[in-house]
């Protein structure tokens, strides 16, 4: 998997702000870096079926399958617009990777070693944020039309396995309860300092 360029992923809560977050990092990035906009579940057939025919049904799937379909949409995404992307030297900005599935199938008490396991091949992330907000507040910006996750029992639980990963070094906070104009400026330093370490 050779690449050029740097991939970041923005990890949050739903209702958090992060997809407005990391377009408007994407657009300020853009002449800059050459900064691309992605996300996940992703526009390919299996996160097509994960967006139209699940996240929206009555009921979860187990947890297993559900790391299963976003396992298999993650390598969809990294195959057919990460890693082109990567390769002509673009900065690839993801709206939700890897860490969501350990967040919300952890969540759920699947193993955290076992969705590791089935994305190692899943392209590392070189720089990921959580842009973390109380779960309260969250459950206020959703939509009445809510997906089978968003409920307040399971936010608080995706938010506690988080910020685990925010202890371990492997994600870099940013505080999300703030104006959006705030957290847009603390996401924009973050990766601007990352990006200056890199070069």
């Amino acid at each position: 998997m050779n690449k050029k360029g740097y991939f970041i992923c923005i990890e949050g809560l739903d209702g958090c702000g992060k997809t407005t977050q990391a377009k408007l990092l994407a657009l300020k990035l853009r002449k800059r870096y050459n900064a691309v906009y992605t996300a996940e579940p992703s526009c390919g057939k299996i996160g097509t079926f994960i967006r139209k025919r699940y996240l929206y049904g009555e009921k979860r799937l187990s947890s297993m399958i559900e790391a299963l379909l976003f396992a298999a949409d993650r390598l969809e995404h990294v195959e057919n617009e990460v890693l082109p992307a990567l390769r002509q030297g673009r900065l690839v900005i993801s709206d939700r990777y890897v860490y969501s599935s350990l967040a919300y199938q952890g969540a759920a008490g699947l193993s955290l070693d076992w969705i590791e396991k089935i994305n190692e091949h899943a392209l590392p992330a070189d720089f990921a944020v959580f842009i973390d907000v109380d779960p309260r507040l969250v459950m206020q910006r959703l939509k009445r039309t809510r997906s089978v996750m968003e409920n307040l029992e399971t936010q608080q639980k995706v938010r506690e396995v988080y910020l685990r990963f925010v202890e371990k070094g492997a994600l870099v906070r940013v505080d999300g309860n703030r104006p959006k104009t705030e957290v847009a400026a603390a996401l924009l330093a973050a990766v601007l300092n990352f990006l200056k370490v890199q070069c």
